[in-house]
C-alpha cells in the first residue's frame, strides 16, 4: 500500500524540483492531448515554445509580445503571492482586473478629446483604486462577518463581467462607433495612451511597472517588517498572533494591494495592447496569474521567470492555432495542465511516500 508520511520540514530539494518537473509533465501530457487530436506533438511543441523566440519568420512580432503578454501576468501575481503567503486567498483577481480597466479608461474618456500630459497619471490612480475598492469587497466582509474571500472574490468576478458590459453597452460606448458595443480607442489619442518606451519591445509602461513590482515586492518580503508579519501570518497563524501582528489589517493590506496592482494590469491593458473597453475586454489574466504566483514558488523573481514562461505559452499557442490548427480549448487545458502538475507534485514537497503492507504479508 502507498501512504504519505508528514516530512518534519518542507523538502528544499522538492520545493526547487518542482516547478521544472510539473513543465516537463505537461509537455508530455501536452504531447498526448495534441496526438489525440491527430496533430504531431512533437512540432506543437516546438510550435509553443521555440518556434516564437527562435524562428526568424514569427521572431520579430513574437519577441516583442512576449512582454506584452508578461506584463500583467508579472503585476497580478506579485500582488495574489503577498495575499497567498500570509493565507490569505485572493481568487478574484480577474474581477479587480476590470475594474480597474474600466476605472481608468472611464477618467481617461471623461477628459476627451484633451490631450493633456496628466490625463494618464490621473487614468493610472483610477485604475489602481478601482482594483483596490473591488478587493475590498471581499476583505470587509471578511473581517466583519467571517465571509469566506475565495468564495466573495470569486463571485464578483462575474459581478465585474456584467459591469463591464453594462460600460461597453452604456456610458463608455463610443458615441461615433455607430452604435457598436465599446469604448473609443484609448490607444490611438495622444493623453490617455500608453506607447511603447523603446521602439520595437514591447516594453510600455504596465510591462515597466510589472518589473518594478518584483523590486518592491522583493524588498518588501526579505527587508521589511510586513514582509516578515507576511510569511509569519502563512507559516504558522497562532505564532503570528502572539508576535502582535493584526490579522484584519493584514487581510486589509494584502487584499487591498492585490487588488491595486490587478487594477493597474487592467488599466495599462486597456490604454495600451487592448486600446478599448470592449464587452469581451477580460482575457483571463487575473485567473492564468494564479498558476504564474505558484508556479514561481510565491517568490517575485519566480514569478518574474515564470510569467514570461506563460506568456510564451500565451503566444505560441496562438501560434499553435494559427499554423496546426489546433483549438483553443487544447491549448487552455495544456496551460490548466501546469497548475495541475504543479499543486500534484507540490505534495512531495511536504510528504515522503511509503509503501506498507509488504512486510506484514511475508510474516503471516
Amino acid at each position: 500500500m502507498i501512504r504519505l508520511e508528514k516530512r518534519p520540514n518542507p523538502s528544499r530539494l522538492w520545493t526547487a524540483l518542482t516547478p521544472v518537473l510539473a513543465v516537463l509533465l505537461t509537455m508530455i501530457a501536452g504531447g498526448i492531448l495534441f496526438a489525440i487530436l491527430g496533430k504531431d506533438p512533437f512540432e506543437a511543441i516546438r510550435t509553443i515554445f521555440w518556434d516564437p523566440l527562435f524562428n526568424e519568420q514569427f521572431a520579430a512580432f513574437s519577441r516583442p509580445q512576449l512582454l506584452v503578454k508578461a506584463g500583467p501576468l508579472i503585476l497580478i501575481a506579485i500582488g495574489l503571492s503577498l495575499g497567498f503567503r500570509a493565507g490569505i486567498w485572493n481568487i478574484g483577481a480577474e474581477g479587480q482586473y476590470i475594474l480597474g480597466a474600466v476605472c481608468g479608461a472611464a477618467v481617461g474618456l471623461a477628459f476627451y478629446p484633451s490631450e493633456s500630459p496628466f490625463i494618464f497619471p490621473l487614468m493610472v490612480i483610477a485604475g489602481a483604486l478601482g482594483g483596490w475598492a473591488w478587493a475590498m469587497i471581499p476583505a470587509v466582509l471578511k473581517i466583519k462577518f467571517g465571509t469566506n474571500e475565495i468564495l466573495v472574490s470569486l463571485m464578483l468576478v462575474y459581478v465585474a463581467e456584467k459591469l463591464l458590459a453594462s460600460m461597453a453597452l452604456g456610458a463608455l460606448r463610443n458615441p461615433e462607433g455607430g452604435g457598436f458595443p465599446g469604448s473609443r480607442n484609448l490607444s490611438q489619442h495622444p493623453g490617455t495612451d500608453n506607447p511603447e518606451l523603446i521602439a520595437g519591445t514591447g516594453l510600455h509602461w504596465g510591462v515597466a511597472t510589472a518589473f518594478i513590482a518584483v523590486i518592491l515586492a522583493y524588498i518588501l518580503l526579505n527587508r521589511h517588517i510586513l514582509g516578515y508579519q507576511i510569511k509569519l501570518a502563512g507559516q504558522a497563524p497562532r505564532a503570528a498572533r502572539f508576535a502582535g501582528v493584526n490579522p484584519n489589517l493584514l487581510i486589509a493590506i494584502c487584499l487591498g494591494l492585490s487588488g491595486a496592482l490587478a487594477g493597474l494590469a487592467g488599466l495599462f491593458e486597456v490604454s495600451g495592447p487592448a486600446g478599448q473597453i470592449s464587452i469581451d475586454f477580460n482575457s483571463g489574466y487575473g485567473f492564468t496569474a494564479i498558476i504564474v504566483a505558484f508556479l514561481g514558488r510565491l517568490h517575485p523573481v519566480g514569478i518574474l521567470l515564470a510569467g514570461l514562461l506563460m506568456a510564451l505559452t500565451y503566444i505560441g499557442g496562438e501560434l499553435a492555432q494559427f499554423m496546426l490548427g489546433l483549438p483553443a480549448a487544447a491549448i487552455q487545458a495544456f496551460q490548466g495542465m501546469l497548475l495541475f502538475f504543479l499543486l500534484g507534485l507540490d505534495v512531495l514537497s511536504n510528504y515522503r511516500i511509503r509503501l506498507t503492507g509488504f512486510a506484514a504479508k511475508g510474516a503471516s
